[in-house]
């Protein structure tokens, strides 16, 4: 099908082959072998998570659900831990239509116009919102349309306005941070702003059901009789989104049209100035630095001191991985207000914490060992330095472990106050799972660019899935040796290490 250069439908194309590829290198890292499991690995999650939603929906709608206050309270708060996630994700994918791809400065210069080119990237990042939130969502609304009838398929309409209401304030957010604090500190600023937004509702209503109830249960929150009292009349406009969820048609078409036209809205008011930004945020790169010379005086340093310190630099000065760095640890926030909640309470609240602190861990310093020790941009520069490969190996790993301490020490220091044995079995286990992560990390290290941390995943399937495991199963012998089971803890500690000498004997061998 032959389509006119510049069109509409041109850039459409153009966008969704780019979109299709980086999809499929994503998942595959490029190897068709891998496609086949991918599809069978798909298949199963798919299934795993409609059993999981089953448990959850079959008790509460099998016999039918009624648009009352309590349905309407439940499904609205659902419905805005899925919203959140779908907003800081369509930000951070909004902030990067203006800070990214290399073919943004062909196209720009290009005679075609800059705001069609917006429009159809602006429209690319409502449709992977939507889609990923559909199918997140999947699970949930297929069965209650089982359960409770045709009507709940109209939930997807309603993924789809959210989805372009998303979009369209990440539009005006970013386009608010641009005109107050101009083109280098939105890209920080907003993906920050993204970090926060997506673990904010998240924390904020696990924090409200500890501090009610004790517990981590977000359900128990919107099912208390004191937020359905406190909630708005059945006719309140706040309801709209949940009326069109359970098939009330004249919700659904408002709703569609309230998001498909603020989308519209924000692409002709912005649209307009995208070229004069994009361009803007595209030449950060070539300008130069304008630091000011430091005040501190030159002092004499170890080299794994300096390396050390590179490596902190360097995780502070990039916006996107430190906001990846941040929503790790604001969700560390519900655990330690747990166990503030139940301080001095022996049995209380550490079989939650101990393994919810040792999962974190091995995850943060999953992330931290790949960029320090396979994510180096200046790798040319750090092997021919006058340094031996231990040395900047054992730098590295300190500098990453140096961060999970620093985070993990402030959480500790309450659990001693309340139980030393309870402080020193997840201080172990921390250990043990963010050193089991550092350890599979530095076994199937690669080179890579820094900007491939959103990649990482598919360099070696063995090693993300050793990665998962091992920090799972110190996460478990945590939990058991906190509920008092240290006989039981041996065989989840005995597992984790077998799987780091399978981790071990598959990973790559090196001269």
């Amino acid at each position: 099908m032959n389509l006119a250069p510049a069109s509409l439908p041109w850039f459409a194309r153009h966008e969704l082959t780019l979109a299709w590829r980086e999809l499929v290198a994503m998942l595959t890292g490029g190897s068709r072998t891998r496609s086949i499991g991918l599809v069978i690995f798909l298949v199963i999650v798919v299934i795993v998570l409609h059993l999981l939603a089953y448990g959850v929906v079959a008790r509460w709608a099998r016999g039918g659900i009624a648009s009352d206050a309590q349905s309407l309270v439940m499904l609205t708060g659902t419905g805005m831990l899925f919203w959140t996630v779908m907003l800081s994700q369509a930000l951070e994918a909004v902030t990067r239509v203006y800070y990214g791809r290399s073919d943004l400065d062909l196209i720009l210069s290009s005679p075609a116009s800059s705001r069609r080119h917006f429009a159809i990237r602006t429209g690319a990042v409502a449709l992977t919102s939507i889609a990923l939130t559909g199918l997140l969502a999947s699970p949930l609304i297929n069965m209650l349309a089982l359960f409770d009838g045709q009507r709940w398929l109209a939930a997807y309409g309603v993924v789809i306005a959210m989805g372009a209401i998303s979009t369209a304030l990440s539009v005006g957010i970013t386009m608010v941070l641009f005109r107050l604090v101009g083109p280098r500190q939105t890209r920080f600023i907003s993906q920050i702003v993204a970090a926060i937004i997506g673990a904010g509702f998240v924390i904020g209503v696990q924090a409200a059901a500890i501090l009610y109830y004790g517990d981590f249960s977000r359900l128990a929150l919107f099912q208390s009789q004191a937020i359905i009292d406190a909630a708005p009349g059945i006719d309140s406009p706040l309801w709209l989104p949940a009326k069109a969820a359970t098939g009330d048609a004249g919700a659904l078409l408002t709703m569609l049209i309230l998001g498909l036209g603020a989308l519209v809205l924000a692409i002709a008011a912005s649209a307009s100035s995208y070229g004069r930004l994009a361009i803007s945020a595209a030449g950060l790169s070539h300008v130069a630095s304008q630091r000011r010379p430091s005040a501190r005086a030159f002092q004499s340093a170890s080299q794994r001191h300096v390396l050390r310190l590179k490596e902190w630099r360097l995780l502070q000065r990039d916006p996107w991985l430190l906001s990846q760095t941040l929503m790790q640890i604001l969700y560390l926030v519900p655990p330690a207000l747990l166990l503030w909640m139940n301080f001095g309470d022996e049995a209380g609240a550490f079989v939650v914490v101990v393994p919810v602190l040792v999962m974190a861990s091995g995850q943060l310093a999953g992330g931290l060992a790949w960029l320090a020790i396979s994510g180096e941009d200046a790798h040319d520069l750090v092997v021919t330095a006058p340094v031996s490969p231990r040395t900047i190996l054992v730098a590295k790993i300190e500098a990453v472990l140096t961060v999970i301490a620093i985070v993990l020490t402030p959480l500790l220091l309450l659990m001693a106050l309340s139980s030393p044995v309870m402080a020193l079995i997840t201080a172990i286990c921390s250990i043990l799972s963010a050193g089991s992560a550092t350890a599979i990390q530095l076994w199937f290290r690669v080179v890579a660019k820094r900007s491939m941390f959103r990649r990482r995943q598919v360099a070696s399937r063995a090693a993300t899935l050793s990665e998962a495991f091992a920090s799972i199963m110190w996460a478990a012998t945590g939990a058991l040796l906190a509920g008092g089971g240290a006989l039981l803890a041996i065989a989840p500690a005995m597992v984790a290490l077998l799987v780091l000498v399978v981790a071990r004997l598959l990973s790559p061998r090196r001269a």
